[in-house]
């Protein structure tokens, strides 16, 4: 095991990556400088310039050209610095990367990594800042996937480049300087589509993904110190996201609070607590809260930014009510 950041623990899964299969490449704005956030500083020495790709500033571009590498065979993965300015590629990833498979019988196969940093972060503001994970879970054809932890990041980047499926990759940018223990060695692979029951408990579930998952968990602990346990799922991979994790902790909880970063309305926490109703609705003993940012625009100065986050007062608040 090693201790290193949620950031250098991305990288060192795509160098692995890099080294173990030649199919294997990255593309994107100043990657070759090492990139916005650093996350590619030094690959560009090991592999050279055909293997980390500076490409021009236009993310409809970026997308296609890696698009049609995919289908022809190699393994792109795509850096769009911000989530928000991947929504310039929405057309190549989701009428062309989603449906290619499907549209040509699986004759072809477009295994591709949108790297999609999101959140909110050192005042970034409204366009700088969003979480819409939940466009994506809505697109047959997608893999969406939410690390929240370095080992994670290690783990789950190695499988979403060893996917056969465009993979949306949002990293929080809030989490990159986050420190954890890796394992070592290149086979240190999470399953896409595998929850993480990061505690265990019996009174009330807490599901949440990327940085919320840490304010679950000191909500949970101070949950504890009142006498109540809570168990705290993270989903880590949204789509396809591990019903049977989520279903088994209800029925033994029979209370659910789902936390997350993005917009309430129409958020992935509404998929989630929709499929529990239809399928666990004979256990619950509460009815199912969300928790997220309301329908408003993140604003640059921190005091306004600070009220639209969700922390763990709030979600520790809420499982209370469940439990009264």
């Amino acid at each position: 095991m090693s201790v290193m950041s949620y950031l250098e623990a991305g990288k060192a899964a795509l160098a692995e990556e890099m080294r173990r299969d030649p199919r294997v490449w990255a593309l994107g704005e100043d990657l070759g400088r090492g990139g916005v956030f650093g996350q590619y500083r030094g690959l560009a020495a090991e592999f050279g310039p055909a293997r980390i790709v500076d490409t021009p500033i236009s993310e409809a571009a970026i997308m296609g050209s890696a698009v049609g590498a995919a289908l022809a065979g190699t393994r792109p993965v795509v850096e769009m610095r911000f989530s928000d300015f991947a929504l310039c590629a929405i057309d190549e990833l989701v009428n062309q990367a989603a449906k290619a498979r499907y549209m040509f019988g699986g004759q072809s196969k477009v295994p591709l990594v949108a790297r999609e940093p999101v959140g909110m972060w050192r005042s970034s503001a409204a366009q700088h800042s969003q979480s819409l994970e939940a466009w994506y879970t809505h697109i047959p054809g997608l893999v969406v996937v939410m690390p929240s932890t370095a080992a994670d990041n290690k783990g789950l980047l190695k499988s979403a480049i060893r996917c056969d499926d465009p993979v949306v990759y949002m990293e929080h940018k809030d989490l990159w300087s986050l420190e954890g223990e890796v394992p070592d060695g290149d086979e240190h692979v999470v399953p896409l589509g595998r929850a993480n029951i990061v505690l265990d408990g019996d009174d009330v579930t807490i599901v949440a993904w990327s940085k919320t998952v840490h304010a679950a968990v000191d909500a949970a602990h101070s949950l504890a110190r009142t006498g109540v346990a809570a168990e705290v799922i993270d989903l880590r991979t949204l789509w396809p996201w591990d019903t049977e994790a989520v279903y088994a902790s209800v029925w033994k909880t029979g209370r659910l609070v789902i936390a997350h970063e993005a917009v309430t309305v129409s958020g992935f926490g509404a998929e989630i607590a929709a499929s529990v109703a239809e399928e666990c609705f004979g256990g619950l003993r509460a009815p199912i809260r969300r928790l997220g940012s309301p329908r408003a625009q993140i604003a640059y100065a921190p005091p306004l930014e600070d009220l639209l986050r969700v922390d763990a007062d709030a979600i520790a608040t809420a499982a209370a009510s469940l439990i009264r």
